[in-house]
């Protein structure tokens, strides 16, 4: 199965009422990444990235200051994807409606892409644990995030990567087929 696992991060929580600052991904084939095959970019927003965003993400507004408009950031993510089935965790709430959103916004036609929310993957392998988030999902599976920055998408997407690996190989899944249902989200076009 051919996978791009991606993350954002953003000026907020509301796709309607926040922006996109910053958008990383990996490309997973055959159930391995591909190092050479990433994708990184801050996203120029059309307001200033507010002080809590920064203390959390580390993405001040001098990052974003010169980085490219959020059209071009995400024709070129959906370029990246191509037709490759997205991953992302919590990507059923967060993530995949902000793609909608900012693409909404910028006018850009829209395409039907697959998607599956890693989420999925935890509940299936701790269906009786409180919380699957990547912070959970990390610590049970004992991956290091020593050298990684997290709450900045480049870090977030190696180790959400490393977690969908492991999490899909104690699953015992064929790496070309995938153990959760996969949903309908959209892209540019």
């Amino acid at each position: 199965m051919h996978l791009v696992i991606f993350d954002l991060e953003t000026t907020g929580f509301s796709p309607r009422l926040h922006e996109i600052i910053q958008i990383a991904a990996v490309r997973l084939r055959h159930g391995a990444v591909l190092p050479a095959e990433r994708f990184a970019t801050f996203v120029r927003p059309q307001s200033a990235v507010p002080a809590h965003i920064t203390e959390i993400t580390g993405i001040s507004n001098r990052d974003v200051r010169l980085a490219p408009e959020p059209a071009s950031c995400l024709a070129a993510f959906s370029r990246f994807v191509g037709d490759a089935t997205l991953v992302a965790h919590n990507g059923r709430r967060f993530d995949i409606p902000f793609l909608r959103e900012s693409s909404n916004r910028h006018g850009l036609r829209l395409r039907e892409v697959s998607f599956f929310d890693s989420m999925e993957l935890s509940r299936r392998l701790w269906a009786r644990e409180p919380s699957h988030s990547l912070d959970a999902v990390t610590d049970r599976l004992g991956l290091s995030t020593e050298n990684l920055r997290r709450h900045d998408a480049r870090g977030d997407v190696q180790l959400l990567a490393s977690a969908v690996v492991s999490m899909w190989q104690r699953l015992g899944a064929a790496p070309d087929l995938c153990p959760v249902p996969l949903e309908v989200g959209h892209l540019p076009a």
